[in-house]
């Protein structure tokens, strides 16, 4: 099972549409079963194509291009947390070639106002691989001494949401370092979440973040920001950066991650 998390920073990119090309070929190339993104946007005026998904939308514009090359069996699920830059309607989505069995939408902020930015929804999705009902979640999360929006409680809240009986992944922009401790990373870890990254056979830096985004305006260090994490032990074949110049083209102000997991029973042995 091939996943993708990317924070695609939609049409907030100089030369969005290629770089869309660039997604969209690239998607076609590693056949990945289910795709996270977040900073998903749509234009407050936009005109409605399908339930409130406008024509607009980043990730419908994606699917289109995803048809043009013959890739037709993926759908999504977006929602939008909050308005972005007096423009945008900003979301999270999930990307799939499987069929969806079930999808979700919540709120993960004390705020519910979705014209105050720091907002927060989550999107998620059951799909049913190898005979097996697995659970995968979009976030973009807040930031760890954020007093109108702490971290921790938005992690509670997102924790509360989910089901725990089911293999389930976390894939998406949490906002906090791997690389820095008894923050926002060691708190996911403390709550039972594994880090893939960290079980992977072979993996790379992890680096998602270099210098100065939106958000991290005093930003000097690398980061990794952008995780994929699980709630059991799972055999994690590689984990690596893309869209970083190196693997890829950049395509967003953060760079993705992709890994590959080895799914069904006697590839997996479940943490009790």
């Amino acid at each position: 099972m091939k996943l993708l998390t990317l924070n695609c920073h939609s049409w907030m990119e100089e030369n969005t549409e290629e770089k869309i090309k660039i997604i969209a070929n690239t998607i076609k190339e590693k056949d990945y079963d289910v795709i996270a993104l977040q900073e998903v946007n749509q234009s407050i005026e936009g005109k409605l194509a399908f339930n409130s998904i406008k024509e607009d939308n980043f990730a419908l514009v994606l699917l289109k291009v995803l048809d043009s090359l013959g890739c037709r069996a993926y759908k999504m699920v977006w929602d939008f947390s909050h308005i972005g830059y007096d423009r945008y309607e900003e979301g999270v989505c999930i990307i799939t070639k499987h069929k969806i069995e079930e999808d979700y939408s919540f709120f993960v902020s004390k705020a519910k106002d979705k014209n105050f930015w720091k907002t927060r929804k989550v999107v998620g999705a059951s799909l049913k691989i190898k005979e097996e009902i697995v659970d995968f979640y979009s976030c973009h999360l807040g930031w760890w001494q954020d007093e109108e929006e702490p971290f921790k409680a938005q992690v509670d809240q997102l924790l509360k949401n989910i089901r725990k009986d089911r293999l389930t992944f976390l894939m998406g922009y949490f906002n906090n370092s791997g690389f820095i401790r008894n923050e926002g990373y060691d708190y996911l870890i403390e709550k039972d979440r594994k880090d893939t990254f960290s079980m992977a056979e072979d993996s790379d830096d992890g680096i998602t973040v270099k210098g100065k985004i939106d958000g991290w305006d005093l930003n000097k260090s690398n980061l990794r920001l952008d995780l994929i994490l699980t709630n059991k032990k799972v055999d994690v074949k590689h984990s690596k950066v893309i869209f970083n110049g190196t693997n890829k083209p950049i395509v967003s102000d953060h760079y993705g991650v992709e890994i590959e997991v080895l799914m069904g029973k006697n590839e997996r042995k479940d943490i009790t």
